[in-house]
């Protein structure tokens, strides 16, 4: 348990230093799924480890220890106390921002389904009359594209079948549900907040791949992209297709070129980094019910 409880919270270090990479060098579809994958259970894995040095503290208490001796047994020290307080603080900031992003979570999809209400069941698209350029995907059964009329007004008759592809591909491949649960595995584990934007820019990526492949040209996908880009930043920072200043050069960029490939043995690799916090949070349990038998019992 000396090594294996401390392992995960490594591999949190290690996971965001990789993501870029495997974000710039494989497949964005591929990317992104083995990224969050790899993130949930390295968050599950460090929220369990800090769980385990928080036990380590019922080694500590009066009536234990007084139990023990009293038997004759030899009280083992698997960490040091302070560290055991530490994790106890941490898991408590671990459960409040949890408990934050959740509620953030919940809000936010309340507030896309308000925008869908009064709709057919049928509808597709909501085009809605403002004079900001936006569009986004409303995840849901079924799910929906909001597109406003200043946005649908900037575009030309091919740009905007590669606006709704675009957002199509959101809702079809269930990207808000990705975006969900690598943040809620960064409210667990706030290391990880370089690999949900990472997993954030490649489901953009991934979703201008699938427009691309829908309207079969990726010239015309990039085109769209920063015509779209530029009419939104008129006026406010945030836009449709997932624009940001430091993100739409990539993309555009990428769109320019051939796709990735899919690396499996690379992604592979990754998911593997995630299945080893995994792995070695088990072992630390192992030795953490071990120890405690031999104490309490």
């Amino acid at each position: 348990m000396r090594v294996d409880v401390y392992t995960p919270l490594l591999l949190s270090l290690l996971l965001p230093a990789v993501s870029p990479v495997i974000g710039r060098r494989v497949a964005p579809a591929l990317a992104a799924r083995v990224l969050t994958a790899a993130a949930v259970l390295t968050a599950a894995a460090t929220t369990w480890s800090l769980v385990l040095l928080a036990t380590t503290l019922l080694g500590s208490a009066p009536s234990v220890v007084a139990e023990a001796r009293e038997d004759g047994q030899r009280l083992a020290d698997p960490v040091p106390a302070a560290i055991g307080i530490a994790a106890c603080a941490a898991l408590t900031v671990v459960a409040r921002r949890v408990h934050r992003a959740v509620r953030t979570e919940r809000a936010t999809r309340r507030a896309l389904r308000r925008l869908a209400e009064g709709h057919p069941a049928d509808t597709e698209l909501i085009v809605a009359a403002s004079p900001v350029p936006q569009a986004f995907a409303i995840p849901g059964r079924p799910g929906r594209i909001l597109v406003t009329s200043a946005m649908l007004g900037a575009l030309e008759p091919a740009e905007r079948r590669v606006l709704l592809a675009h957002e199509r591909a959101h809702l079809a491949h269930r990207h808000g549900a990705l975006v969900t649960a690598v943040t809620l595995a960064t409210a667990a584990d706030p290391l990880l907040a370089p690999t949900r934007r990472a997993v954030a820019f490649l489901v953009e990526r991934w979703a201008d791949e699938q427009a691309a492949g829908a309207v079969g040209d990726r010239g015309a996908t990039a085109r769209a992209l920063a015509r779209a880009a530029l009419t939104t930043c008129r006026t406010r920072p945030a836009c449709a297709l997932g624009f940001t200043d430091r993100a739409v050069t990539r993309r555009i960029a990428a769109l320019q070129t051939a796709p990735p490939p899919r690396l499996w043995p690379v992604a592979l690799a990754v998911l593997a980094l995630g299945a080893l916090s995994a792995l070695c949070a088990a072992d630390a349990t192992n030795d953490m019910l071990a120890l405690l038998t031999s104490v309490l019992f």
